[in-house]
């Protein structure tokens, strides 16, 4: 029998109430990442098909995005390197293979979950800045949304693996 859906399996240890939903989704996203990358070779990680971006992109910018909206939850800007980073996810790189994405996935969820860990209930209608331009948004705006956004991009690479198969059979 397969394990129900991480948001069925009970609380995150030292997660806060409200913010148990964004470390299930990250948990989530972490584990269809795994069943999705295990095995699968650099050349179809980096193919693309039909119009959409690869597999690759779509973990990476991912991951990066996860990255890079925590950073503003805790009122910080980007640094050099997450903007060199940003830059980089649209570039193929068939020297990462799924282990390395693997591993950067795991790294990214469980920095995700420390900071989640970190942050008080009481700061999540804190106003912050999003970018250059200084958008307003709330810490959990900020939260709630990098996990949306990862949801997104695992459910595109799912996809995109879905069509390669389609279109080799």
């Amino acid at each position: 029998m397969s394990k129900p859906e991480v948001w069925l399996r009970g609380g995150v240890d030292g997660v806060p109430a409200h913010l148990q939903p964004v470390a299930h989704s990250l948990m989530q996203c972490r584990e269809e990442l795994e069943g999705l990358l295990t095995g699968m070779p650099s050349e179809r990680i980096w193919r693309t098909c039909t119009n959409a971006a690869s597999i690759g992109f779509h973990v990476r910018h991912a991951m990066g995005s996860l990255d890079r909206l925590f950073t503003y939850a805790r009122g910080e800007m980007l640094s050099e390197a997450q903007r060199e980073t940003l830059a980089q996810e649209l570039q193929p790189d068939a020297r990462l293979t799924a282990d390395d994405l693997l591993a950067a996935v795991d790294a990214a969820v469980e920095r995700a979950l420390e900071q989640l860990r970190g942050t008080r209930e009481d700061t999540l209608t804190a106003v912050r800045h999003v970018g250059r331009g200084r958008l307003p948004s709330t810490v959990l705006g900020l939260l709630f949304h990098a996990a949306e956004h990862s949801q997104r991009h695992v459910g595109q690479a799912v996809t995109t693996s879905r069509l390669m198969e389609a279109s080799s059979a």
